[in-house]
């Protein structure tokens, strides 16, 4: 059996174990794991969590939508995909590649598969901080030779075995993408000061905390424990860890902030941004579609 330990476990840290466990809501080509008004309550800064899997007979993709008060992180795992957002930034992304978005008071953004291929990632939703809410929206794209790390896990977001994500963000979390082998082992210690862990399976399975998991969001109990995992066949996965978000959650349609004041000023960017040239420039390029993704 191969063995690989990314991080070393604290001396007589106990296992983490399974505090809750779902395989989502299947809705056509996405998966809903986790939403800012259930489980991602249990886990904030993570909110909300998508897979999306779009095949190349549909073609679906992300149509212009709006966001405030939260950032997303879209990890594609397959299939290419052009992209638009109000701040005006276009351009493609390949497999391996991340778009960043850190809403703050408000944007729009759009997505479209790349000649009718298949289409496979996550999308995560962050909560921000109060100093980060409201602020001016930011948006990066990164292609896969620009986000650090290899085998088994690679950094996406935060800090890990010495690897630091590209991405600013001036919060205590860590999310990574892992590959595992049949039969590989792999321990993932959280940092110091992280006390809230999840991870989320879309191929293979692994025993994990006395549980076989297998296409499923797996929320671990609060601590700072190891979480020491086997992969039975080709396992791929990501997982995050963080200092639990400590503030309350005021949830709009696409939007997530922490004080019902913050939300509708928030809202009110987004509706000033729908009627700006950026919004219709967007909606021009890249329309409406059937399949509406990242609504909470």
């Amino acid at each position: 059996m191969a063995s690989t330990t990314a991080t070393p476990s604290k001396p007589n840290s106990p296992p983490r174990a399974i505090a809750h466990r779902t395989p989502g809501r299947r809705d056509g080509p996405i998966t809903r794991l986790m939403s800012p008004g259930d489980l991602g309550e249990m886990v904030k800064p993570f909110i909300f969590l998508d897979l999306f899997e779009v095949d190349r007979f549909h073609g679906q993709g992300f149509p212009p939508h709006p966001h405030s008060g939260i950032a997303t992180l879209t990890t594609f795992l397959e299939g290419s995909m052009r992209y638009a957002d109000s701040t005006g930034k276009t351009g493609s992304l390949s497999a391996g590649s991340v778009e960043w978005l850190r809403a703050g008071a408000g944007v729009w953004h759009a997505g479209r598969p790349i000649e009718g291929k298949p289409m496979r990632g996550y999308q995560l939703w962050l909560a921000l901080p109060p100093e980060l809410e409201l602020a001016p929206a930011e948006s990066r794209y990164y292609e896969e030779s620009q986000i650090g790390g290899g085998a088994p896990a690679r950094v996406l977001l935060g800090d890990y075995a010495g690897l630091s994500s590209p991405i600013p963000f001036p919060m205590p979390l860590t999310y990574l993408y892992v590959r595992l082998r049949d039969g590989q082992r792999w321990t993932y210690q959280p940092g110091a000061d992280h006390d809230v862990a999840w991870l989320a399976l879309n191929s293979g399975s692994i025993e994990v905390s006395g549980a076989v998991l297998e296409r499923e969001l797996a929320i671990f109990t609060d601590g700072n424990g190891p979480i020491d995992m086997v992969a039975q066949g080709a396992v791929e996965l990501v997982i995050g860890s963080a200092a639990k978000h400590r503030h309350p959650l005021f949830n709009g349609h696409y939007s997530v902030h922490t004080t019902r004041a913050a939300l509708l000023e928030g809202e009110r960017g987004i509706a000033e941004l729908e009627h700006g040239a950026a919004v219709g420039v967007l909606r021009g390029a890249m329309p409406p579609q059937t399949i509406p993704l990242g609504e909470r």
